[in-house]
């Protein structure tokens, strides 16, 4: 079983920035890929991108750019680097991983997720 903490969230102002991380526990996460979602309230749950056991990463049109997401497999743990941000980031952000080595769009590809941070974007 692999157990997922995210952190970092908060209460940042527009054009500000924070770092999310993820740190996994029970197993090791440096064979698995790993995405990040977000969801605002209303909303369903969104991909923002993944990122593979060898490093590649992919981020959606929304926030490439602004966004980056890397990973330390030394550290067992994967971040979100967040820039530019805006009030329409403001969501819960939620990481995910599974048994497959490559990073997926789909929720349903990821069978372990953490409990969410909120990052909140005033203007």
């Amino acid at each position: 079983q692999v157990q997922l903490v995210e952190s970092g969230g908060g209460l940042v102002q527009s054009g500000g920035s924070l770092r999310l991380s993820c740190a996994a526990s029970g197993r090791t996460i440096s064979n698995s890929g790993m995405g990040w979602f977000r969801q605002a309230p209303g909303k369903e749950r969104e991909f923002l991108g993944g990122i593979s056991w060898s490093g590649t990463s992919y981020l959606v049109d929304s926030v490439k750019g602004r966004f980056a997401i890397n990973r330390d497999n030394a550290k067992n743990t994967m971040y979100l680097q967040m820039n530019s941000l805006k009030p329409e980031d403001t969501a819960v952000y939620y990481c995910a991983t599974g048994q497959m080595s490559y990073y997926s769009a789909d929720a349903k590809s990821y069978a372990y997720w953490g409990q969410g941070t909120q990052v909140t974007v005033s203007s």
